[in-house]
Formats: C-alpha cells, structure tokens, sequence
C-alpha cells in the first residue's frame, strides 16, 4: 500500500527498483555497466477487491541480477531493504515464482533434504530459514 499521495505505478517502480538496481545516491560504479539488464520491473498493477488504496503489484526480477545457486541472494535482495521504504505504508510478499533454470542452480543441503526434514520433523512443506529483523514484521 503506497503512502497517502503516492500513486500506484510510482509505488510499484520504486518497489522493484529499490529491491534491484535503485539507490538513494549517486553510485560512481552506476556508469560500469548497463543497469537496464540488472533491473526489477512492476509490470502489472490491480486493486485488492474489497479494500481501499491496497494494491498488488508484479514484479519481474532478470536472473542477471541474482548470483546462481545463492538463496541468500535472492531473498535479500526481494524481501530486503525495501521493507523499511518510506513510500509505502505496507508491504507484503504473497507469491515468488522461481524459474526452474534458476532453481537447479541451488546445491541443496550436503546430506539430502531427507536427512534435514528426519532432524526437524517436517514434512511436506518448503523449509526456509532467515534473520528475523523487526522491520519485516516477523
């Protein structure tokens, strides 16, 4: 949900650009390579039936901007710093879809995931772990 004032498609271009290639100030390494090819995209915009100044947003990440085989990576940079952004008044991931090129680049635990699900008994579900910060209202 953007800010009072703050248009829709502003909101979902600062989204995607603060979670890929925006930043706050200048960088001088912006003039190394062409941030067209690193940049996240909110191509679709809806409203939330039902609800008032509430909006979902697409965005499309190019696998470029991603390291191969790092989840860190790509979690960090999608559900980071723009959690804290003050151009919206709220924000939430609902669904990540993940090319399957992409995914094979990931190793997976060392010894199965069968080993790892056998220690937490958990079963039948994605296992995720991360940093629990206050800002991403975990």
């Amino acid at each position: 949900s953007p800010q009072p004032g703050v248009p829709p498609e502003e909101a979902g271009a600062a989204v995607a650009a603060e979670s890929s290639t925006g930043t706050w100030t200048t960088v001088w390494t912006d003039g190394l390579t062409s941030l067209d090819r690193y940049k996240g995209r909110c191509y679709h915009i809806e409203p939330v039936p039902g609800e008032t100044d509430q909006y979902i947003c697409y965005v499309a990440y190019p696998l470029d901007l991603f390291e191969e085989g790092s989840v860190t990576n790509m979690f960090t940079s999608i559900v980071g710093n723009v959690f804290g952004f003050k151009a919206l008044r709220a924000l939430r991931l609902e669904d990540l879809r993940i090319p399957p090129a992409y995914v094979k680049t990931f190793q997976g635990p060392p010894h199965g995931i069968q080993v790892e699900r056998d220690k937490l008994n958990k079963y039948g579900r994605p296992l995720l772990g991360c940093t629990i910060k206050p800002k991403l209202g975990l």
